[in-house]
């Protein structure tokens, strides 16, 4: 007689993508809200309402405002920062790669949910400064690490020179963020003009190479 054996039933994975298409649900909503009312003005009896689910629902998923800002934040940054930083992967010269990173930064950080964040971090952040650390770790800290390693890569080949990798990053990341950014971020050029975003580019690259590279 065959020996019969106990198994743990396996995830359901229709309920698996349920849930996180409820996720993403929440997360749509709470991106409304957030960007209507702010940090603080928000609540999740909002939140919950914007996104069609009770609160209850709201809770299973997310224990306070806290998290879910956080995750929304931590969502945003995972899928925009890798498309904006893909070129630091090709293998071409350094001035081509770090225009064509300027240019996807230009244009990341003057979307309007990008500068719906940023206003929000800036306003709350006395109050609740564990939003600015959200922020920063997952959205300016990864940036920055990532063209640092590039940097010290491009060290090792000999084409830049560097006495600090990681302030050079954060040099060539405030550098894409003259004019445009900043007059965008008090809502005094509501569109990208195309020939003042290459201006801001070019430039960017050209003060970078000039203090860094060797060629």
């Amino acid at each position: 007689m065959a020996s019969s054996s106990s198994t743990l039933p396996s995830p359901c994975s229709s309920c698996m993508g349920e849930s996180e298409t409820k996720r993403q649900q929440i997360l749509t909503g709470a991106s409304a809200v957030f960007a209507e009312h702010g940090y603080e003005g928000a609540s999740m009896s909002a939140i919950a309402r914007q996104a069609a689910v009770s609160k209850g629902t709201l809770y299973n998923y997310f224990a306070n405002k806290a998290d879910l800002f956080a995750a929304f934040v931590e969502q945003c940054c995972r899928e925009k920062l890798p498309v904006a930083l893909a070129p630091v992967r090709e293998d071409s010269p350094p001035r081509e790669i770090l225009t064509a990173v300027a240019r996807a930064m230009v244009r990341l950080i003057t979307q309007p949910d990008s500068l719906m964040l940023y206003r929000i971090i800036v306003s709350e952040a006395p109050r609740f400064p564990q939003l600015g650390a959200v922020f920063w770790e997952n959205g300016p800290r990864v940036a920055i690490a990532t063209l640092a390693n590039w940097i010290r890569e491009q060290e090792a080949n000999g084409t830049l020179k560097t006495d600090d990798p990681v302030f050079a990053a954060e040099q060539f990341f405030s550098l894409c963020q003259t004019r445009i950014a900043h007059l965008r971020r008090f809502n005094l050029n509501p569109e990208n003009n195309t020939e003042e975003e290459d201006k801001v580019i070019h430039a960017a690259v050209q003060v970078f190479m000039a203090a860094y590279g060797t060629q």
